[in-house]
Order: structure tokens, then C-alpha cells, then sequence
């Protein structure tokens, strides 16, 4: 069985052969570990799809999320110059804006004057708005556009430009046959606070309840138009990022308000027709709401943060959850990848194997992105341990 049929497998709730692994690894640690240029991972198509395929391969992973739109072929023309400070380069563009590259980490967008651009709520017309794709090389723009042209994308049909999914359609053709794609769009309720920057995103709440409303009603109906492309785009599966949705940030009652109506609507518009798991990946302290998550329709949750990261205790989850929906995740990050041992990556995947594992609908991985600087021997010890004592029938004894 390969990793794309184990997968799928596993996201419907059937046994397969074992459990599978996938993580989702941090950008700043395909800088440091694919062995290319961090600056052409981050603007380059071809680059970050050879990135992507390098380390699910180097690691064994059953999938790679494709956490990065498609990129301008024609970016290069647009700069000036690039220039090394310190641990960072400067990319400055023609337009006299210029972007902040760490070897390690997301890169900034900032304009002339030096700062960041987030607009105001006051100044966001719901009307126009349609989907916030915050890792353009422009970062976030208003009104919407792409690059530093500075035309606006119209909302509709054409929002998207065709390069978009080229990334998907790269790695797709590469491995598709072999290993499950997934690509990965932004909830509505994630996209509005990107868009604002996440304090004035939270204050709109209490601020505006019914323009974030119709605010959030407009960036649904892009969400789904951007889960429909990347499937026809050759993804096997769709990843929600709610980043922004757990305890620690709002409540269940703004859950319920803000967060559970716009994601159902996401999923149901991808699924009624693409027959595909769409599944949502929300952080830290989720251990409350999951019952809210499965009303989303959602196939599946990612993460599961443990203690002392979130809130989620496996067995709990696992007993909630069986038979509806798969569940993924629970590996610490932090302090098990990037600070533990091999022996303690092995230990807690063992641990997590023997609980998620027994009837099917499980997948092995950290609960959130694989640190920058996390050791690679660790992470291939997920494999490792899903080799050993993750094969079905076995599984849990």
C-alpha cells in the first residue's frame, strides 16, 4: 500500500495497512533542510515544490500539505537588488518596497515608509472582499492584489490567477500516485484577522459583530472557490486553517457565532462536489470544542496541542470523535521534536500509537508545524515508530 492510498484510508475511516505519518513542517525548516536557496523556497514555484517532494521523501512521510500558493513566474523581474543584514537578506522591490528574509523564518512584507500594512476595519468594504491570501509575495494588500502591480484582483470567478495553483499541479504530477496532496486554504474567521492583524481582528469582534459577519460572509465564498480549484488542481484532500480559533483566543459562544457557520459552509461548498476529506486544523486549547468542530462538517481535526501546548488528551478525543471523524496530531512540537531525543520522539509516538491507533482513523504527527530547528533525526523517527509499532492489526497490543 502506498502513502496516498493509506492516507485516504485512514481520512475515511478504514484500516489500512498502518498508520500513516505526515507532518506539516514550518517554512524555516524547509530553509534550513532542503538544501536550496531560502528565498527561492519562499517566492519560487518549482523551488518549493522541490523542497516539499525532498523532505516527504528524506522523512517518509505519507502526504505533504502544500502550505504556499503558486507563485508569478515572472517575480524575479520585479526586484532591485537582494542584500545580506545580519541573519537576514533584503529583497527591494521596484516598487520601493522591500521584504525581510530570515534563513529561518517567514519572510515580512514592508512597504516604503517601513511598515507593515494592515488596513483599518473601518476602511474594509465586505462587499469587496472575496479571499485574504497572506502569503503573497505583497503580503496583505488593500484592496486585494497580487504581486506589486497593484491592480486589484476583482472578486468573482477570475479572483485567482491561474499561477495559483501551480504548486499543486507540480507536486501532483511528480507524486501523486504515490503520496497524498493536500492543499490548504485559510478559514474565513483566519483570513479577517490576518487581514487586520490579529489584536484589531479580535477588538472587530466586540467593536462590529455585524460587519465581521458580513465581512466573514464575502471570505467564505472565496475559501470555497479556492478549495474547489486546488482539487481540480490535482489536491486529494483540503486542509482548513483555523489557526485562530481556540480557547486561548475566543470563546465557545464566539466560536459558535463567528467560526462554526462560515467553516460549514467551506467544507459543504467544497464537498457538494468534489468528493474529497476537508479537514481543519485549529491550535492550542481545542479540548472544549471539539463537539463544535464535527459541526462543521469537518472530516477530520488536526493538531490535538497536548498539554502543555493545548488542551487535548487523545484518549478523550479518540473516544469523542471515533467513527465520525479521523483525527491527527498530538505529538509535541516543542518540547518532545525540537527540545527531546529520538528516544522521547519514539516513546511519545508509541504512547500516541497504542491510543489513536486501534480502529483505524488515525494519523501519527506533531500537533503543530515542525519547528526550524528541529532535528531531522527526530522527525524520521516518527517513521520509524509507525514501521514498528504502528502495522494494523497490531496495533494498540
Amino acid at each position: 500500500m502506498n502513502g496516498r492510498e493509506r492516507m485516504d484510508l485512514a481520512m475515511r475511516l478504514g484500516i489500512p495497512d498502518r498508520v500513516p505519518v505526515m507532518c506539516q513542517l514550518s517554512l524555516g525548516h524547509y530553509f534550513l533542510n532542503a538544501g536550496l536557496d531560502a528565498i527561492e523556497i519562499w517566492h519560487d514555484t518549482p523551488t518549493f515544490a522541490e523542497a516539499l517532494i525532498r523532505l516527504q521523501g528524506r522523512y517518509g512521510f505519507d502526504g505533504i500539505l502544500i502550505n504556499l500558493p503558486g507563485r508569478d513566474p515572472e517575480w524575479r523581474r520585479a526586484i532591485v537588488r537582494i542584500e545580506r543584514q545580519g541573519t537576514d537578506r533584503i529583497v527591494h522591490w521596484k516598487n520601493g518596497w522591500h521584504t525581510i528574509a530570515p534563513d529561518d523564518d517567514n519572510p515580512h512584507v514592508f512597504q516604503a515608509d517601513g511598515t507593515r500594512f494592515f488596513p483599518s476595519f473601518e476602511s474594509i468594504d465586505p462587499e469587496r472582499l472575496f479571499y485574504v491570501e497572506p502569503h503573497d509575495l505583497s503580503a496583505i494588500t488593500w484592496p486585494c492584489s497580487w504581486g506589486f502591480d497593484g491592480r486589484p484582483a476583482e472578486p468573482g470567478p477570475d479572483f485567482f490567477p491561474p499561477w495559483h495553483f501551480d504548486t499543486i499541479r507540480t507536486v501532483a504530477e511528480r507524486v501523486g500516485h504515490e503520496v497524498s496532496v493536500h492543499g490548504e486554504i485559510f478559514s474565513p474567521f483566519s483570513q479577517l484577522l490576518e487581514l487586520l492583524d490579529y489584536t484589531n481582528g479580535l477588538m472587530a469582534l466586540l467593536d462590529d459583530p455585524g460587519k465581521v459577519t458580513a465581512c466573514l460572509d464575502r471570505l467564505t465564498e472565496g475559501a470555497i472557490a479556492l478549495g474547489r480549484g486546488q482539487v481540480e488542481a490535482g489536491a486529494h484532500a483540503v486542509l482548513i486553517s483555523s489557526a485562530f480559533a481556540g480557547g486561548g483566543l475566543i470563546s465557545r459562544d464566539h466560536y459558535e457565532t463567528f467560526v462554526l457557520p462560515y467553516e460549514r459552509r467551506v467544507v459543504d461548498g467544497i464537498r457538494d462536489r468534489f468528493d474529497v476529506p476537508v479537514y481543519t486544523h485549529t491550535c492550542g486549547a481545542i479540548g472544549d470544542r471539539l463537539d463544535l468542530m464535527e459541526a462543521t462538517h469537518t472530516r477530520g481535526i488536526d493538531t490535538l496541542d497536548p498539554p502543555p501546548l493545548g488542551t487535548v488528551d487523545l484518549a478523550e478525543a479518540k473516544a469523542q470523535t471515533a467513527g465520525r471523524l479521523f483525527i491527527k496530531g498530538n505529538i509535541d512540537p516543542v518540547n518532545t521534536v525540537l527540545l527531546g531525543t529520538e528516544d522521547d520522539v519514539r516513546v511519545a509516538a508509541r504512547e500516541r500509537l497504542a491510543v489513536g491507533g486501534p480502529g483505524g482513523g488515525f494519523i501519527l504527527s506533531t500537533a503543530c508545524s515542525v519547528a526550524p530547528a528541529a532535528p531531522p533525526a527526530n522527525v524520521l523517527a516518527l517513521r520509524e515508530s509507525v514501521e514498528q509499532w504502528g502495522r494494523y492489526p497490531d496495533v494498540g497490543r
